[in-house]
């Protein structure tokens, strides 16, 4: 089955603790209903932007560590879901619960699987 990441997109002064408890209780309510329906592969938070560091290759084969985020921009993801459905329209299904329980912007993308065949 195909697997689609759901990202909830965070605005940078984002304050977990200022969560109101409705939120809280929808997203755990959101979290129940995805392991019951057996859909939700992995769930994760991530750490603020401000604490990321950024990798980039040189063409000396060297790699440039810097503090933050790779793209300067007003909002990050602070946390996702892996979701095994059918197809997109199954997953914008939960990312449309999704939006609603986090009060937030979320981003529905399919996970590249190769083709059976290249799997070697």
């Amino acid at each position: 089955m195909p697997q689609y990441l759901v990202a909830i997109h965070l605005p940078d002064d984002y304050d977990p603790a200022a969560e109101s408890e409705a939120t809280i209780r929808d997203i755990s309510a959101l979290n129940k209903e995805m392991v019951a329906a057996g859909v939700r592969t992995f769930v994760g938070g991530l750490e603020p932007a401000s604490k990321a560091r950024s990798l980039r290759a040189q063409r000396d084969g060297r790699v440039h560590v810097t503090d933050g985020p790779y793209i300067e921009a007003k909002e990050h993801v602070g946390g996702f879901w892996i979701l095994d459905v059918a197809d997109l329209d199954a997953a914008l299904v939960w990312a449309s619960k999704a939006t609603q329980a986090c009060r937030v912007p979320v981003e529905v993308r399919a996970i590249f699987q190769k083709p059976a065949a290249d799997r070697r």
